[in-house]
């Protein structure tokens, strides 16, 4: 078949956002050509990393870090949140190296929201690293990144699925990829180990550094709060994709894994490459 150019959305949704990988090597499979990239949060590091020809490395060291190796990486001394960040983004620079957004191949925007001025914040210059730091600042885990004299937070807090950015662009096809779609009745993963199981390591983990561990229980503030986030960001999705539809929206399910369960990443790839293959199909067929 013909090659067929595409603008790629890339939505919010923690570790789900692995699947954004599945969905990028099927469209590379099969003579796609992603030309354009909108991501906010999860989908702005993993399109990132894309554009910049570096997405294997990152996915590389992801699927080799264990639970500990992860953890490691969270420095709990934010100001405005409970991480900083400062320790995981130095280990992405170790690993891909940062780059200037108007340099990359492919064009590239990450989303972030101004949380002083109430709007979005797209980011299409500059540090693709800074941009990439920005749109992943989950509210209470990271503390807000400044950029340009401004406090951003997640894009997910205003738009989970950022499609206004491709607009302008002559590809032949816009692709969203909703990491906030329903949750499915199916056993959608294996079951990990209880030694990958991401809570009881964190709880582990904390209590080595004697932090309280009710942070992360089952009904905590946090954990409340971001259940909360979860549901706000999964109903803005909802009425974004139906006011702006895409060609083609691809659904990967809340309830595919949680937000930080990075220690199934093989897994989740896989499940974005079979999803993708599945409406990739049913779209072919009808048309």
């Amino acid at each position: 078949m013909d090659q067929k150019t595409v603008s790629l959305v890339l939505g919010s949704g923690g570790a789900r956002g692995l699947a954004h990988v599945g969905v990028i090597k099927y469209l590379e499979d099969n003579n796609y050509k992603i030309e354009s990239i909108s991501g906010c949060s999860i989908g702005a590091l993993i399109g990132g990393f894309y554009a910049a020809g570096k997405l294997d490395v990152y996915v590389e060291w992801i699927q080799s870090a264990d639970t500990f190796d992860l953890l490691k990486l969270l420095d709990f001394k934010g100001s405005g949140g409970l991480v900083s960040g400062d320790k995981l983004m130095k280990k992405l620079e170790e690993l891909v190296g940062d780059y200037e957004i108007q340099s990359l191949p492919i064009t590239f925007t990450a989303v972030a929201s101004d949380i002083n001025y109430e709007k979005e914040i797209w980011i299409n210059k500059g540090s693709l690293l800074s941009a990439i730091r920005a749109s992943i600042s989950l509210p209470l885990f990271f503390a807000p990144h400044l950029h340009n004299n401004k406090r951003l937070v997640d894009g997910g807090v205003l738009n989970p699925v950022p499609i206004a950015p491709t607009f302008h662009d002559a590809t032949d096809l816009t692709i969203a990829v909703n990491l906030g779609a329903d949750d499915s009745t199916e056993c959608l993963l294996e079951k990990n180990n209880e030694k990958n199981n991401f809570t009881s390591t964190l709880k582990e983990y904390i209590n080595n550094l004697s932090l309280p561990d009710a942070i992360f229980t089952e009904g905590s503030m946090y954990m409340v709060a971001n259940k909360s986030f979860e549901s706000m960001q999964s109903s803005l999705a909802r009425m974004k994709l139906a006011a702006y539809p895409p060609d083609i929206e691809i659904d990967i399910p809340k309830n595919l894994c949680g937000t930080f369960e990075f220690s199934k990443s093989t897994q989740v790839i896989d499940y974005g490459y079979d999803i993708c293959k599945k409406t990739m199909q049913t779209f072919r067929g009808a048309h």
